[in-house]
């Protein structure tokens, strides 16, 4: 029997608890067209007002991921994945992911697209000439089980429940609601039917959570969607105050994330690496960092890259490839210390010169972005370079360059 979408609402509105067949009616009725969009947005609200407690939230997603295709995976090695809540410079998983499959666990990587100030894992991947992250569900599943890793994009038959729901939630202002939040990164995240998920929340000026306080919410909402549903789900709170590493933008952090693969990179950005992957697989962090320092991880790295149509030959020449029209440096306007390089206003020039999106149907400039980017504590000189700035044209650079004065401060 259907629900009577309606008095779901009230009920919602009101505070009620829904039982979770209430829940999947809904769903299915939205994803049918069963349920117009004036509908679910009306429920979104409410819960964005009453929240949901853990049996919803979990009854949501459940609901969600089954809305469509998920992955089925041979018996075998412990198939696994991270999440992070976004950030800048956040190029973490394009190191995890080959780093994972080469300590011998699988993992099925569905990622997003950036949107707004944080950088998205397939804009990074797609820098790479050639990468294909438009695999089918049978594509994914057969590599799977060959190399143990496959990144890729949300196909039009994973999760459209999902999909079709975020989009309603960004133009109704539903979006900072941490039952839907949960629900939309869970459900995707266990439609890859994984064993364990680690979870790396962001707080901070480049995240979407601004306080820990915040931040600390949403991973407990996530555990417990994790508990509910049968899967070991754990959780790093992280500050996202200064980017990660020292670049930011597609190539250029595709460029740090393979200096990581080698046994080198900035040492945030490996440590992280080494945290995420430590609480997902059962290998010590002393045998992880040999198979960074050792080039296994890098091998891993490049067989991916062949398998989903790039060619490892053009990683090292990224920076070619992708060469801006105007590459200069900024300069420090006084001698101290580095106290403050702000995310979030990073996140902003970024997104100025081009290397992000505003709306979803943009499209991104690979070649645009910082690198050499100095990190808080560190001494410079006046007239020191505090990074380099990649961009398309002068009046993108003087942008760029302006948000960046008020995002970095040095004292005396």
């Amino acid at each position: 029997m259907k629900p009577h979408i309606p008095t779901l609402i009230s009920r919602k509105r009101d505070g009620e608890h829904l039982k979770p067949e209430e829940i999947r009616g809904l769903i299915d009725g939205y994803v049918t067209g069963d349920v117009p969009d004036y509908q679910m947005s009306a429920f979104a609200m409410a819960v964005f007002f009453k929240g949901m407690n853990a049996a919803e939230t979990a009854a949501l997603t459940t609901s969600m991921l089954e809305s469509g295709d998920r992955f089925t995976h041979t018996k075998g090695s412990p198939v696994v994945d991270k999440h992070s809540t976004g950030g800048i410079g956040d190029k973490v998983s394009l190191v995890l992911a080959p780093l994972v499959a080469a300590a011998g666990s699988r993992i099925p990587m569905v990622s997003g697209r950036g949107l707004g100030i944080t950088g998205g894992t397939l804009d990074k991947l797609e820098s790479i000439p050639g990468f294909n992250v438009h695999l089918s569900l049978p594509e994914a599943e057969k590599q799977l089980d060959e190399i143990g890793v496959v990144m890729m994009g949300q196909t039009e038959h994973f999760c459209p429940a999902d999909k079709k729901l975020y989009a309603l939630r960004d133009v109704t202002g539903t979006v900072p609601s941490i039952p839907l939040i949960t629900a939309s990164i869970m459900s995707k995240k266990l439609a890859e039917s994984l064993d364990r998920l680690v979870l790396d929340v962001k707080f901070g000026s480049g995240a979407f959570m601004k306080t820990e306080k915040e931040a600390s919410a949403l991973a407990e909402s996530m555990i417990a969607v994790g508990r509910e549903m049968g899967v070991d789900v754990r959780a790093l709170l992280n500050p996202m105050s200064e980017p990660l590493g020292r670049a930011v933008g597609n190539s250029f952090e595709v460029i740090e994330a393979i200096d990581c693969l080698d046994g080198g990179g900035p040492g945030d950005l490996r440590s992280l690496v080494l945290d995420l992957t430590e609480a997902i697989v059962d290998v010590p962090r002393s045998d992880l960092e040999k198979l960074l320092d050792s080039g296994i991880a890098r091998a891993k790295f490049d067989e991916l890259v062949a398998k989903q149509g790039g060619k490892p030959g053009d990683l090292g020449k990224l920076g070619e490839l992708h060469e801006a029209p105007v590459i200069r440096e900024m300069p420090a306007p006084d001698t101290g210390t580095i106290v403050t390089v702000d995310a979030g206003l990073v996140g902003q020039a970024a997104l100025q010169l081009g290397a992000g999106r505003s709306r979803a149907d943009d499209g991104v400039d690979h070649a645009v972005g910082f690198d050499r980017l100095v990190k808080c504590g560190e001494s410079v000189h006046q007239g020191q370079a505090l990074c380099r700035i990649h961009a398309r044209n002068k009046v993108d650079f003087d942008l760029a360059e302006a948000l960046l004065d008020q995002a970095i401060k040095v004292e005396p």
